[in-house]
């Protein structure tokens, strides 16, 4: 489990990272005056920025992040593929695919990873409070006010929630009519925090009613 803990979490800053070098190639294409091109990687991509007239500098600069791209995309799907050979061979990740809907390879082990023994946790209450999307509440002289997500638990078993939470927004989901409940009443935001949530609390289930076999190494 550890292990695995280790290396979604270095895809997860993997991720960030090529996140980042995207972000600034689309800054100078931004500053040399170039209409956004949405999909650097793809044909379309290529050919839009090959046209675009860039200064000497610029050019240099976006081949740079477009190469650092690349390269760390490579090393994504390296990893993605060697996790999910793992989730296929996993008790407690294949219970998480099969139980619930957004969950596949790579987010079944994040989620996995990161909650641990769940027999640690009394209740499902306490396993969202381990994730940090819980609602903090603001008390002060008699007043109690919402405040926002509290933020403690570990940052990639929350990526892990809210990217499969985000499949909620499909019609194919089963919360599909719960998220847009949600959405319509509040926000989009607040919808998919919701179902985050209520994931965290099927996926502590899924895992303790498991017992041993949750934790047991991979076939």
């Amino acid at each position: 489990m550890l292990e695995a803990r280790a290396l979604v979490r270095l895809y997860k800053d993997l991720l960030e990272e090529r996140t980042s070098w995207q972000q600034r190639v689309h800054a100078t294409l931004f500053h040399q005056g170039i209409p956004v091109v949405p999909k650097l990687g793809t044909a379309d991509g290529q050919q839009r920025l090959d046209a675009a007239e860039l200064s000497a500098a610029g050019r240099r600069a976006v081949q740079a992040g477009l190469r650092q791209i690349e390269r760390l995309t490579q090393e994504m799907a390296s990893l993605r593929r060697e996790l999910a050979r793992l989730s296929s061979r996993q008790p407690g990740c294949r219970a998480l695919r099969r139980a619930h809907y957004g969950i596949g390879g790579l987010l079944s082990v994040a989620v996995w990873a990161e909650l641990g023994d769940c027999r640690r946790f009394p209740s499902s209450d306490d396993a969202v409070r381990h994730t940090g999307l819980d609602i903090t509440i603001y008390d002060s002289d008699g007043k109690r006010a919402r405040g926002h997500i509290a933020r403690q638990g570990p940052p990639v078993l929350r990526w892990a929630l809210y990217e499969a939470a985000l499949y909620a927004s499909r019609p194919a989901s089963p919360d599909y009519a719960y998220y847009c409940g949600v959405r319509d009443r509040i926000d989009g935001q607040r919808a998919l925090l919701s179902v985050a949530r209520k994931l965290a609390r099927r996926c502590y289930h899924t895992l303790r009613d498991l017992g041993e076999d949750a934790l047991a190494p991979a076939a």
